[in-house]
């Protein structure tokens, strides 16, 4: 047994050192996945929870507008003496009792005071719910501003991803490029050594293979490059190890402009921002103008006194005393200065309001333009598909005729390079199709729910 863990440990430890890849092998990335990594370790999507929390604060700080204010206070006063009464002309018979000059001690010369206010706005001609109400639209803009956030770093990661499965393709197709040109390259020695070829044949050959090992070579660095930058996209280490599942494909769009244009109306966070924003800017308006208004307050006191810390009266105050009273206050002249307040903030909601109708425009040409981007790589497809089947037929039909010996090298290789360029373009057509989508997805709002 102590022989057969002995074995089992040096197997492992063999493993790590020359098959460290079959150790610790990750598993292929899907899209679903890439997103959520992206998403957790995004710094945008922080930032934008961050003014989402602090919208939310802002709503809940104009809420307190509508509820009483409480203060207190607490004063001690000293005076350079105690304050008193002195008795002058006093008429008689009374100067018989209260002589001419007599000082009489009507106070206390420390003096504690505390008093705690309550005070309830009851009118402030709309203002208060204004406020209220152009936070709420604050926060709800923040929301959608997050949500557009999320939508911009998913529509980063299906580029990158997608990137990566068409430099992949890309790689896969120089690499049988370059087998095919090792087999014919083969055939052509072994042609050239029993002299059925000259040898110019067999150096074009040796050429074309050349030339295809720097496209493999440069198809490769085109891969490593593509998970570089997904990696950078993902927050991770960007010489980590990447392999995602191959999910390129075709899907038809099937969908008609102006269905894209009206789910974009609905579904477009940024629209609904805009909208919100000339919304908002129509509460600040509001707000301006609650200073045409007086305000109206109910004011509640209650107050101690005393000669000493503990506030408990004097000889000359009892120690308690309370009032209410209802407060209205009206600053009616200013020199113009709220309507100047009031014209400034229509000014900014006339602004919000061509601001809206603007990026609707950008909108509707956003969308146009992918829309007419994704039809354009969508016929490329069809058109490649067709040429490589074409292609293929074309290099089997030309190594069958070298083989048989009439035909020449050159027509194998040219069909042989027909056959690499059509698989490539597909390649390219396939990714920019998957890429146009998704920034077709990301105009209209619906790359991410």
């Amino acid at each position: 047994m102590i022989k057969k863990n002995w074995c089992i440990m040096i197997l492992t430890l063999f493993t790590v050192a020359f098959f460290p890849h079959l150790v610790f092998a990750e598993e292929p990335l899907t899209l679903e996945a890439s997103i959520d990594i992206a998403l957790k370790n995004s710094i945008v999507i922080n930032i934008a929870k961050e003014g989402s929390k602090g919208a939310n604060a802002q709503k809940r700080e104009a809420f307190t507008g509508f509820l009483p204010k409480f203060s207190t206070s607490y004063s001690y006063t000293r005076l350079n003496e105690a304050p008193f009464m002195k008795f002058v002309d006093v008429p008689p018979p009374l100067n018989t009792i209260i002589p001419n000059g007599t000082e009489l001690i009507a106070g206390t010369q420390n003096n504690y005071n505390w008093a705690i206010e309550a005070k309830q706005p009851l009118f402030a001609g709309g203002g208060i719910l204004a406020n209220y109400q152009a936070n709420s639209i604050g926060e709800d803009a923040a929301r959608l501003e997050e949500t557009a956030k999320y939508q911009d770093v998913v529509q980063e990661v299906k580029i990158a991803y997608f990137n990566i499965l068409r430099a992949q393709r890309i790689q896969d197709a120089a690499r049988q490029s370059v087998e095919m040109l090792s087999a014919h390259r083969d055939v052509a020695e072994n042609y050239f050594e029993v002299g059925m070829i000259p040898k110019n044949d067999l150096l074009h050959a040796e050429v074309e293979l050349a030339n295809g090992k720097q496209a493999l070579i440069r198809a490769k660095n085109a891969v490593e490059l593509a998970k570089s930058s997904f990696n950078t996209v993902l927050k991770r280490k960007i010489f980590a190890p990447v392999e995602v599942v191959d999910i390129l494909a075709y899907h038809p769009l099937n969908q008609s402009f102006e269905e894209c244009l009206n789910v974009a109306q609905q579904a477009r966070p940024e629209l609904k921002i805009s909208s919100l924003k000339a919304a908002q800017a129509g509460k600040l308006v509001r707000i301006a103008q609650s200073d045409y208004f007086p305000t109206l307050s109910l004011v509640g006191n209650y107050s101690r006194f005393g000669d000493n810390p503990s506030v408990s009266g004097s000889d000359y105050q009892d120690a308690e005393s309370w009032y209410v009273m209802a407060v209205a206050s009206w600053n009616f002249w200013e020199w113009g200065k709220t309507k100047f307040r009031v014209d400034a903030s229509k000014a900014k909601e006339n602004q919000a309001i061509e601001a809206s109708k603007e990026l609707n425009d950008q909108v509707t040409l956003e969308i146009k333009n992918a829309y007419l981007i994704l039809q354009e790589t969508e016929s490329q497809i069809v058109v490649w598909q067709k040429v490589i089947e074409q292609a293929e037929e074309n290099f089997r039909i030309s190594e069958e005729r070298y083989k048989e010996r009439v035909a020449t090298s050159t027509e194998v290789l040219d069909a042989q390079t027909l056959l690499t360029k059509a698989k490539s373009e597909y390649a390219n057509a396939l990714g920019d199709y998957n890429v146009n989508y998704a920034k077709l997805q990301r105009a209209m709002g619906t790359i991410w729910p």
